[in-house]
């Protein structure tokens, strides 16, 4: 077996201001503090002698190599993110950055914020762009119905409110 895995695809390069401005505080945060700490510890540790049984020292390089993954692909990421803060002018449909209210089958509603898949996840409700759930949403209005396929069947979800603040 291969430890070969194809390149994933790439995500959407959209994102709002907050999750941008989250991305550039965690960027600053790594590289101006978190490094520079751990490179201390990792220097206090590798002067402590054998490095082979030094579990300080062991900790310390594999922390540093995440960090140091973490800060190479925000380097590389946040130039490519286009930030998306002007609210559309029909704010009655679903587009990018909206609270979506839906309500499925039996009723229950749920509330979702369309964003960027380098910020979905970060709060409760938050959904990429790219996930299934927001496809099915975009451009959809407030009382519109829509059949989505899950893998635990196909499901009618209403749309009960559309806002953008």
């Amino acid at each position: 077996m291969s430890r070969y895995r194809p390149p994933s695809e790439k995500g959407s390069i959209y994102i709002t201001a907050d999750g941008y401005a989250r991305l550039r505080d965690e960027y600053d945060q790594l590289w101006r503090v978190r490094r520079p700490e751990v490179v201390r510890a990792l220097a206090t540790a590798a002067a402590e002698g054998d490095r082979s049984e030094n579990a300080e020292y062991q900790y310390r390089k594999k922390e540093l190599r995440e960090i140091d993954r973490r800060v190479r692909y925000l380097q590389v990421r946040l130039p490519d993110l286009r930030v998306v803060d002007r609210v559309p002018d029909d704010t009655g449909k679903v587009y990018f950055g909206a609270y979506v209210e839906v309500a499925d089958d039996s009723g229950e509603p749920r509330r979702h914020r369309i964003v960027g898949p380098d910020e979905a996840g970060t709060e409760p409700g938050y959904i990429s762009v790219d996930s299934p759930l927001a496809r099915a949403l975009l451009g959809k209005a407030e009382g519109d119905v829509l059949k989505l396929r899950l893998p635990a069947g196909e499901t009618e979800l209403e749309i009960v409110s559309v806002a953008y603040s």
